[in-house]
């Protein structure tokens, strides 16, 4: 009886250990913080010589490394990633509304011939990059490269 089943058994034995071999398989990549990694790690460089221009113009500079690591963001910091890319948005709109250099505007001296209604547009966005809110978000997608990534975003 053992004999006659024994083709049985093994047709069995080898479904099963293909069954399981193809859900290994498939959740061996099921890290869903591996694409963001990836991410961070490709940008951290170009992020530090960003941010080595200083904190605003550093920060617009990031912008499009940023964009990319928001897009890839797991959701849990997603929020923190949408306010940073809105708040540097803002002050690159408003910089180019008024076709100014960032690297050569100076808040406490603004250029004569920058209007009014563009400074106010300048300062307001530039305060709300500045925010606690701000600073906030940057800090939490920062401490989450470092802990899930175990890297910062920038050098």
């Amino acid at each position: 009886m053992v004999r006659r089943n024994l083709p049985l058994l093994v047709g069995l034995v080898a479904a099963v250990l293909v069954i399981g071999l193809v859900v290994l398989w498939e959740t061996r990549d099921d890290d869903p913080f591996a694409g963001y990694c990836d991410a961070v790690a490709d940008h951290r460089e170009d992020i530090g010589a960003a941010l080595s221009a200083g904190p605003q113009t550093g920060l617009l500079r990031a912008l499009p490394s940023f964009e990319e690591l928001a897009d890839e963001a797991p959701d849990d910091i997603r929020a923190d990633w949408t306010l940073v890319i809105e708040r540097i948005t803002a002050l690159k709109d408003a910089l180019d509304a008024a076709d100014v250099d960032p690297s050569a505007y100076d808040v406490e001296s603004p250029p004569a011939d920058v209007p009014e209604d563009d400074r106010k547009a300048i300062e307001t966005a530039a305060v709300r990059l500045g925010s606690q809110e701000t600073r906030t978000a940057l800090a939490h997608v920062d401490q989450q490269a470092r802990d899930v990534c175990k890297t910062p975003l920038s050098l």
